[in-house]
């Protein structure tokens, strides 16, 4: 220090006494220092020190020099946009807040105070954007609020203050706002801190000091901080200033804040007497000076090595003793350029890449499956997470492995790390509990991971620990361990076969420090001094012995590791001379690392620093010791030690950490005597506690290898990695985010490559976006955007995702060149043969003679099995459609470019300039193709992207590149390339040469296509000449729709499809001569058909205008192609006949010479078709002129309007229309193998894309038919298309695509639809292959199962006013006009009431046990009361009942099958209470009457019918709407008094069961992969099912139904819930008021939500709309579909729900309608498979099923639909008066399963049970004991003589068997004549009739 530097303190000191001599109780002298500046150096006109850079190395020694000088204070100027980034006080940079926070305790650690400056004068930009300059009032405001948060974060730190620096740059209003604001901060100040020494100014230049002391505000500052400048040759100037300044403000002190000296020595102004005479004469009071510039030039801060300078590092400590030291030390003199120099390298061969992902982050479905509540849920719930979001849903992962599998194929990783969820699997962390559901999930994720070649590694616990364990002390109690255990355990037996790497822990030091020390986590235990510790302590042996475990228990079978994942850090020292920092960085890493790590990997200990640190501390603080830190005994020690097979690390940022006194304070900073900040000039992220430092992972790496590798030897996995990102904005175009990565893996690759660090593995956090904890959705850390608005969470790559699969593909950085495969040739199977021309009308009319006569059952009939294994599962798009960059690297314009940008040619003036960007996206395509894992993919090339003006001179490279690319990208994923060389874009230079209707075309294009073939033929062994052809001639040169835009509909067609003929022809010749022996591709064109259907198939006519609208369209080119050379005689012979009546020279379809027909034929390897819908066509005369391709056909075409529309008109969804093309394709082209090149469907932009689902479904389900059943060669199936993209002449209004394409966003992100996930699916199964669920299970049903069928009274009896029966309200319904079809009504029925005797009769046929039937109520008791009892109609039943006992078969009667008495009905019905009186009054009679013969009693039938349709709906009788709820109320009450009454009076002497019969549907989610289809599926069930279920079998109504309606009708304004609410003696006496559970099931439905505004009624309050799938089967009523699976479901859903009751199943059937069959396949299906899975569900699910009912006996009236649908195992003959009962096949079928008690195994042979003719005789009781099964036949199969046959072959034996009979007869009379003869007598022959018995 100089001389000068010494003294000057001295000279003002002294000068300072005499200005003081006369203020005793004046504050001690200020001498200022100060501000530091950016780089550390003062200096003239540098910017202040502004925390956007670490604080310089080297300060403290600086501040301790100038305190050894005399200095007392130092300048602090605070930067307001800094603090503040965004202008808002609530939204502070808490590292900028952390650094000055740092810097203020440093100078106070030294003994210097700070003088705190809020502002200058400017204001920051962000604030004068948005509110202008200090005129403005609002940024007054902001100012204060400002300086609210500055005194609330530093106030405690600094005694003086300035608020203002520089108001003398403020003019008027501005100056005045700027003064208002500081005495408002200045009250502030005073009121928050009364008392407090110091005080608060403002600062001036000294000539403007008048503007403060000529104004109130002089009240207002505690001192003035005022500027002087001192020039030696204008000194007399500052004199005057200063006696100004002090003989103005009087006594205010007065500090000078800022001295500046200029053009001279300091020593010249302390020298100048009249300076000091003025300073010193009169009362004035000074407080001090600034001296900043009265230092010489050395006196500077000590330059040493900041984190942002290149300048090596001076007086680091070289003498390192500790392991951190020595691997800090060894990077330390490393410049920022050398340390960040990136490394294009490789990682080594087989280096795991992985992505990640946590339980409770992503998974949702909360409760799904039994899962137990987490402490993560509850905190959720509690709303203690960001704007009170939850994770209840969050990715819903739960339902979407699937998409998951989709994602991580996408990015090609070869691991997925996930966690698993305890209460999952443990739904109360203990065994006893658990949920098979939850390993069933994790079951299905690990299986998809390994079936898509991706490793799992899975975590045990990643902190979402079962609250049921937390309640109980969580990870503070011992207990813990030994439950961790069993859970570990069950998870390596369970699934340690498949997985063979495990993470016990994931980022312990998380639970330990933020659950259970600052309680910033659940469970929110805020206890450092001992939780904290205990809960480190009992992680750490658990996970020892779940190490244990496997090692005993696993190890040897599995071959698996186990290991943790440890997350860290790396600290650097604040000031890297000061050892003291640099023992403070070693201490952070013991403290957060070392805690965990050095008991596993060093001495199964904790480290000794840690020890040493908090015995310090105990020693220092004995009355409040800050940390207690658990022993571990010499065994745990022992058994600790080395429980890793790897070090998992996660690892995300790095800190600057200065040394500290952290007194008595708990936790890590104040036990361990440490600070921990950011540097502020590392990239910060969304998170205040991650900044980006790539640098840091090395040197941890490097740490952790010396640290704690040495003694375990084991490798390091990187386990977590990653940074989160804002919520909004820009979340897809993540660039900060593929920076951070790009340097993390960069530093990881230098720590293999470089360093030598055994490092396998690196784990990118996280896979996608999810819950992250206390910040739930608002930071991302996803490699894809999922939607959390959206009920789908869709997910979305991100350009991260993008970079990350390219890490991947190059395994680094290495720019060496991916090795690309040659392609696998593709040879010709056979050469196809030319063939004699197609007929008028073609042979292939077969196809509609085979197919037209189908029933829509036999049509629609699923058909499941696979395709051979090398076909060809594709994807489709076309150059125009998706790549943009139009003229971008040299493209030529295309004549689509020409006239899409011609304005209204498009909707929108939509054109392809950017489309999908495909040009620019290749990896972002590629990602889509892996993904769906395709065989194929099949797409076009820009002709003039190649050659731009179309011709060979023009050649683009860069058009060539970009192919090269997209081929060698397909080469290296195993994706064959399909290559279209012509999909409509012609370049515009060759339209304007006369495009196709030029012959020179012909060359022209086959010049392309050479060198097409000469540049991508090593790769492409699949190419097509032209897409759709047809489409080319007809809608670009007859139309005039598309480009060339030519509408000359009779002529240019025809010469325009010649000449592309030609040209295919040529093309393919060029290849068959140059080409095909070298490259051994195949060459096709690709022709566009839809499926022709005739109008009415049996007129001959008919039949031949659909077979030439085929001809016309398909064999225009195929024709000529695939047979003659030369086009179908049918448009020879139209065109022609059409020409020379048009008085044409000739026919305006041109000829082709005997050599191009030769030439032609032949010219296709295989059979290219795009087909989309199905047309009916019939014969019509069309016109005449003008002459044109469309009338030349003389058809008309409709739409086939049965089936769905879609987005496009006239388009429909028609899947079997493809199976018929196929077929007619096979037979009329001589059986070609064939590749459907295009099929998809158009819907609008939702990715819940459902129609898509259903149309694939369908489609290739007809294609497989057409494969495995007709024999057709089909070889391969090309999906349309890839993704939504230019849609020709639709624009972008509708979409095609597999993956949702945003075309407002200009990255055009590529988000997956649930159809890429459905799709994906079928080509990984190959097809359809029959699933475990649709398999025929042999076997029989309990012994003494009861077999019933049904009926019910009002539906069967007749007699409505017979022997003095009453009314019902179905009666008066009935005779209601329009309320039932046509009119029906039951008064005659089946007329069962006069026909007992009929009825038992078919019921023995039958043989069935049981007979369910309905008595009637009002036949008993006419009026509804028991004031009159019907004895006729009593003795109706009671005849009935005797009829049944002598046959030997049990009633089951059924009190009320909803035939109400009028007369009750008159008085409210079901709507008033008293009919629960009325109701058990009837039931009294009945039992009283009927029961000592009735063992079997239901209540009520499907009382949701009665509720629902009569009282709510009204569609039923009585025809009451939106009173649903009060009915339910009283038939639950009503049955419940029923069922006492029994039970109490009856059950004793009668012995019977009684209970009642619930009806519902099944209800499946729409779409199974999303949470809220599955809500709305259960809440369905619970509406439906639950409102009468949960009552009478739990005490109440579901609890959902109960909260949605009371909510909503409280929102409506109503007093209270629209649903009644039991009383408690109401549900005590209906709780458990059954013996069985009755059950009529006859469909499934799929679910899904809407939304149902403001409507009060039941199905508003359910929220749930209904569809079924395509696929099911139709019935002859529109609400039932087949759905035999949802037996099965329905079933065991009751066991679970319900306590296994006993189940009886009391009505399942199936109806038709029209035309009457007796030969009912469709039932005799039904009932096969209904009971099938009926018994699947007794026999694999534990059902407790004890008998089936079908309905119905026979047809009979069907309610509101009349006798129009019938559902009898019996026809019942209407048009015959005596109503007679005809057996269908479907009886003989449901006898013979009676009479086998279900279905025996055809491998073991016949079973007798089969033989119906021999247990004709026997009691129709079958013995269940010998009964094993029947096979269930084929659909098309019918019963004959006995034989199982196919209709045809029955048709064949009927007429063989006729002929016999026939020649027999003859013979018979031939014979008698003789007989006659010869006796000359005659005899009388007694004739003996065969009575052959359908059954």
């Amino acid at each position: 220090m100089s001389l000068l530097g010494r003294l000057l303190p001295l000279c003002l000191l002294s000068l300072y006494g005499c200005m003081c001599q006369d203020h005793d109780d004046h504050p001690p002298a200020m001498f200022l220092a100060g501000p530091l500046i950016n780089n550390g150096e003062p200096s003239k006109g540098a910017d202040p020190f502004d925390c956007s850079h670490p604080i310089p190395p080297g300060s403290w020694q600086y501040f301790e020099s100038l305190q050894s000088r005399g200095v007392t204070h130092f300048k602090v100027p605070l930067s307001w946009a800094h603090l503040l980034p965004t202008g808002r006080s609530s939204q502070p940079q808490q590292a900028v807040v952390a650094c000055y926070q740092t810097l203020l305790k440093q100078l106070l650690d030294v003994g210097l105070q700070p003088l705190v400056v809020l502002h200058g004068s400017t204001v920051p930009e962000a604030l004068r954007s948005t509110y202008g300059g200090w005129e403005s009032q609002e940024l007054k405001e902001m100012f204060q609020q400002y300086a609210e948060l500055v005194f609330r974060e530093f106030g405690q730190l600094s005694d003086s203050w300035v608020t203002l620096s520089s108001l003398d740059e403020l003019r008027d209003a501005e100056l005045q706002n700027a003064l208002d604001a500081h005495s408002s901060v200045y009250h502030r100040y005073h009121q928050l801190f009364p008392g407090k020494d110091g005080g608060v100014s403002v600062g001036v230049k000294a000539r403007n000091v008048p503007v403060i002391c000529d104004t109130q505000l002089l009240k207002n500052t505690d001192f003035l901080s005022v500027k002087i400048q001192y020039d030696c040759t204008n000194g007399k100037n500052l004199v005057e200033e200063l006696q100004n300044v002090l003989a103005k403000c009087g006594e205010k002190p007065i500090l000078f804040y800022e001295v500046n000296i200029n053009d001279c020595a300091p020593s010249e102004f302390l020298s100048d007497t009249k300076v000091s005479k003025a300073l010193s004469s009169g009362d004035h009071n000074v407080l001090g000076f600034d001296m900043e510039n009265m230092f010489a030039p050395d006196d500077t801060i000590p330059k040493s090595h900041s984190h942002q300078s290149d300048k090596n590092r001076n007086g680091l400590q070289t003498s390192c003793l500790t392991t951190y030291c020595k691997t800090w030390s060894n990077f330390a003199t490393m410049t920022s350029s050398e340390r960040d120099t990136f490394l294009n390298e490789s990682f080594p061969i087989g280096f795991q890449w992985a992505t990640s992902s946590e339980s409770f982050k992503v998974e949702g479905a909360w409760l799904e499956g039994g899962k137990g509540e987490t402490i993560w849920d509850r905190f959720g719930h509690e709303n203690k997470v960001f704007d009170n979001q939850t994770a209840d849903l969050a990715c819903d992962s739960y339902h979407k492995v699937d998409y998951d599998l989709y994602l991580l194929r996408g990015l090609h990783v070869n691991t997925y790390q996930f966690s698993i969820s305890w209460a999952r699997i443990f739904p109360s962390g203990y065994r006893d509990s658990h949920s098979e559901k939850g390993a069933l999930y994790y079951d299905k994720l690990i299986d998809a991971l390994i079936e898509s070649g991706i490793q799992p590694v899975v975590t045990l616990y990643h902190w979402d620990l079962p609250q049921a364990l937390q309640d109980k002390g969580g990870w503070t109690s011992a207990f813990i361990v030994e439950a961790f255990k069993d859970y570990a355990d069950f998870c390596f037996s369970r699934f340690g076969d498949k997985v063979k790497t495990w993470n016990t822990f994931s980022s312990p030091w998380v639970v330990s420090h933020a659950g259970y020390g600052t309680g910033e986590h659940p469970p929110e235990v805020k206890d450092y001094v001992v939780a904290s510790y205990q809960v480190t302590h009992n992680m750490l042996k658990a996970h020892a012995e779940a190490w244990h475990v496997y090692n005993d228990k696993y190890r040897k079978t599995q071959g698996g590791e186990v290991g943790i994942a440890l997350n860290s850090d790396w600290a650097e020292p604040m000031d890297p001379s000061r050892p003291e920092d640099i023992a403070a960085s070693d201490r952070y890493l013991q403290f957060m690392l070392g805690w965990f790590a050095h008991p596993i990997f060093v001495d199964g200990d904790y480290p000794a620093t840690l020890k040493n640190q908090i015995e310090q501390k105990k020693n220092k603080c004995p009355l409040s010791v800050p940390a207690k830190l658990p022993v571990f005994t010499p065994e745990e020690r022992q058994r600790i030690k080395g429980t890793a097979d790897f070090f998992g690390l996660n690892h995300y940022t790095s800190r600057l950490v200065n040394s500290s006194d952290g007194g008595c304070t708990p936790g890590p900073q104040g036990v361990g005597d440490f600070q921990a900040h950011a540097d502020p000039s590392w990239p910060s992220t969304a998170s205040d506690w991650i900044y980006s430092a790539p640098w840091g992972l090395r040197q941890l790496l490097n740490y952790i290898s010396t640290e704690y590798l040495t003694v375990t030897k084991v490798p390091i996995h990187i386990t977590g990695n990653g940074m989160p990102t804002e919520y909004s904005g820009d979340t897809l175009n993540d660039t900060q985010r593929v920076e951070y990565m790009k340097g993390y893996i960069n530093e990881a690759l230098k720590a293999i490559i470089e360093d030598g660090v055994h490092l396998q593995r690196f784990t990118v956090q996280s896979l996608m976006d999810g819950f992250e904890g206390q910040q739930g959705y608002s930071q991302r850390f996803g490699l894809h955007h999922v939607n959390f608005e959206d009920p789908m969470r869709s997910r979305t790559p991100k350009q991260s995702a993008y970079f990350y699969a390219q890490v991947i593909k190059q395994n680094g950085f290495s720019s060496n060149k991916v090795p690309v495969f040659r392609g696998e040739e593709m040879h010709l199977t056979r050469r196809l043969t030319a063939s004699s021309p197609s007929e008028v009308p073609s042979k292939s009319k077969v196809v509609w003679e085979k197919f037209s006569h189908q029933s829509k059952f036999q049509r629609k009939m699923f058909h499941y099995g696979t395709f051979e294994q090398d076909f060809s599962w594709g994807v489709s798009s076309s150059a125009y459609q998706i790549e943009g960059a139009w003229n971008t690297d040299g493209k030529g314009p295309s004549v689509w470019d020409t006239f899409t940008q011609k304005p209204g040619s498009i909707p929108a003036n939509a054109n392809g300039d950017v489309a999908c960007d495909s040009y620019n996206r290749l990896e972002e395509d590629l990602y889509m193709l892996r993904a769906l894992k395709v065989k194929s993919y099949r797409f076009s090339l820009s002709w003039s992207r190649i050659f731009p003006n179309g011709r060979r001179a023009s050649l683009n490279q860069k058009g060539v590149d970009y192919y090269n690319r997209l081929i060698d990208g397909l080469m290296q994923y195993n994706i064959t390339p399909m290559v279209t060389l012509y999909h409509w874009d012609l370049p515009q230079a060759l339209q304007d040469l006369g495009s196709w209707d030029n012959v020179d075309m012909i060359n022209i294009f086959n010049e392309f296509c050479d060198f097409c073939f000469a540049t991508f033929g090593d790769r492409v062994k699949f190419w097509m000449t032209f897409n759709q052809p047809h489409t080319i001639a007809w809608s670009g040169y007859g139309l005039g729709k598309i480009p060339p835009n030519v509408k000359n509909p009779g002529v240019a067609p025809y010469r325009v499809a010649h000449n592309l003929i030609k040209a295919h022809a040529k093309v393919y010749r060029t290849y068959d001569d140059k080409y095909r022996k070298t490259q051994g591709g195949l060459v096709s064109i690709v022709l566009n058909a839809d499926w022709i259907e005739p109008e009415d198939v049996n007129v001959p006519r008919e039949v031949v205008a659909a077979d030439r609208a085929l001809q016309f369209q398909l064999g225009w080119f195929a024709h000529p192609i695939f047979k003659t050379g030369d086009y179908p005689d049918a448009m020879k012979w139209q065109v022609g006949n059409k020409s020379e009546l048009q008085s044409l020279p000739g026919t305006r379809l041109l000829s082709f010479t005997e050599e191009e027909k030769n030439f032609i034929k032949g010219t296709a390897d295989v059979f290219c078709v795009n087909h989309y819908t199905t047309k009916i066509v019939g014969h019509v005369a069309a016109w005449l002129s003008p002459p044109s391709y469309e009338s030349d056909r003389d058809v008309t075409e409709t739409e086939e309007t049965d089936s769905p529309t879609t987005s496009i008109g006239g388009q429909r969804a028609v899947e079997w229309g493809l199976r018929r093309l196929l077929n007619w394709i096979k037979e009329e082209y001589g059986d070609p193998e064939i590749y459907i090149t295009e099929n998809g469907v158009a819907t609008d932009d939702n990715v819940d894309d459902t129609e898509r689902v259903f149309y694939y479904k369908t489609y290739i389900d007809e294609a497989l038919k057409a494969h495995n059943l007709d024999g057709v060669k089909v070889k391969g199936y090309i999906a349309t298309s890839l993704m939504d993209s230019f849609e020709w002449l639709s624009g972008y209004t509708v979409n095609f695509g597999l993956h949702f394409v945003n075309f407002e966003d200009p990255n055009r992100p590529r988000t997956p639809k649930r159809s890429a996930l459905y799709y994906h699916q079928i080509l990984k199964d190959n097809g359809f292959p029959l699933p475990d669920e649709e398999k025929l299970l042999y076997g029989q049903f309990p012994e003494a199962f009861n077999w019933s069928t049904s009926s019910s009274a009002y539906q069967i009896e007749g007699g409505w006013r017979a022997d003095g029966k009453g009314l019902s309200i179905w009666d008066q319904f009935s005779h209601t006009p329009e309320k039932t079809y046509d009119g029906h009504n039951g008064d005659i029925g089946c007329d069962s009431y006069n026909k007992i005797d009929e009825d038992v009769e078919v019921l023995k046929k039958l043989r069935v046990t049981h007979y369910r039937f309905s008595v009637s109520w009002p036949r008993v008791l006419p009026d509804g009361t028991n004031n009159h009892i019907n004895e006729a109609g009593l003795n109706y039943y009671q005849r009935l009942l005797d009829a049944l006992e002598a046959a030997n078969i049990q009633p089951q009667v059924t009190l009320y099958h909803w035939d109400l008495p009028l007369a009750l009905q008159k008085v409210g019905g079901w709507e008033n209470e008293t009919i629960v009186q009325r109701f058990r009054d009837y039931a009294d009679v009945l039992f009283s009457r009927l029961g000592n013969r009735v063992k079997f009693w239901i209540t009520l039938n499907e009382p949701w019918i009665v509720a629902n349709l009569g009282y709510g709906y009204g569609s039923f009788a009585p025809g009451i709407v939106g009173k649903q709820y009060i009915a339910t109320h009283n038939l639950i009450k009503a049955h419940a008094e029923a069922w006492h009454l029994y039970n109490d009076k009856y059950r004793a002497t009668q012995g019977g069961l009684i209970s009642i019969t619930i009806n519902s549907e099944w209800a499946e989610p729409r779409n199974p992969h999303k949470q809220e289809d599955v809500d709305a599926a259960n809440r369905f069930m619970q509406f439906f099912i639950g409102w009468f279920a949960h009552p009478i079998f739990k005490g109440d109504y579901p609890e959902v139904m109960k909260t949605i309606i009371r909510q909503r009708s409280l929102a409506a304004g109503l007093p209270e819930s629209r649903l009644p609410e039991f009383t408690p003696e109401e549900i005590k006496r209906i709780k458990g008021t059954h013996d069985f559970f009755g059950l009529n099931f006859y469909f499934a439905v799929l679910s899904f939500p809407y939304t149902p505004g403001d409507l009060q009624d039941y199905d508003s309050d359910r929220a749930v709309a209904t569809m079924p799938d395509r696929t099911w089967l139709d019935t002859g009523s529109d609400w039932l579909k087949m759905t035999p699976f949802g037996i099965r479901k329905i079933l065991k859903f009751i066991k679970d729900e319900y306590g296994n009751p006993p189940i009886y199943i009391t009505e399942n059937g199936v109806s038709e309608r029209g035309a009457v069959d007796l030969n009912d396949v469709h039932r005799v299906y039904f009932y096969e498979n209904y009971i099938n899975q009926a018994l699947k569900a007794v026999v694999l699910d534990g059902v407790d099923l004890r008998g089936y009912t079908a309905w119905s006996l026979m047809d009979n009236i069907e309610w509101a639909a009349g006798y129009s649908e019938r559902f009898g195992l019996f026809y019942v003959n209407r048009s015959d008066p005596a109503l007679p009962r005809i057996p269908k096949n479907s009886a003989s079928r449901y006898t013979t399963i009676i009479n086998c008690n279900g279905f025996p195994d055809p491998a073991l042979g016949p079973h007798e049970c089969l033989n119906l003719e021999s247990t004709a005789t026997s009691t129709p009781t079958p013995d269940h004991t010998a009964h094993t099964a029947v096979p269930v036949l084929p659909t098309n199969m019918v019963d004959f003589l006995g034989l199982k046959l196919t209709p045809q072959d029955a048709e064949v034996g009927l007429y063989v068997t006729f002929s016999f009979l026939l020649v027999s007869v003859l013979g018979m009379i031939f014979v008698v004549y003789r007989l006659l003869k010869m006796k000359k007598s005659s005899e009388i022959a007694s004739a003996e009739s065969v009575n052959m018995d359908r059954m």
